[in-house]
């Protein structure tokens, strides 16, 4: 039995007919699973910054300090960099 056949597709990709910034993401998570580390950053180059990114903002969902929200922003602005240049690299 293989999980790719419960993965979900992507439905930006089912109606505009291209990728999206999101696109890889449950396949490199499914390659990280496994210890394809290297592989997984080769699937989806933003997949470290996005674990990062769910990371903090898990520890910013329990503690509320102002310190925190920045340190979540600023991370998302670094993950969206890694997700653009990814996306970049991979089309381009």
């Amino acid at each position: 039995m293989t999980i790719e056949k419960y993965m979900i597709p992507c439905l930006f990709k089912t109606f505009f007919g291209f990728e999206c910034l999101g696109c890889g993401f449950q396949r490199s998570l499914f390659l990280l699973f496994q210890g394809e580390f290297l592989a997984a950053f080769k699937m989806y180059p933003a997949i470290y910054s996005c674990l990062l990114l769910f990371a903090f903002a898990a520890f910013h969902y329990f503690d509320k300090s102002k310190k925190h929200k920045k340190l979540v922003w600023g991370m998302a602005g670094v993950n969206l960099i890694f997700m653009l240049g990814g996306y970049y690299f991979k089309h381009f």
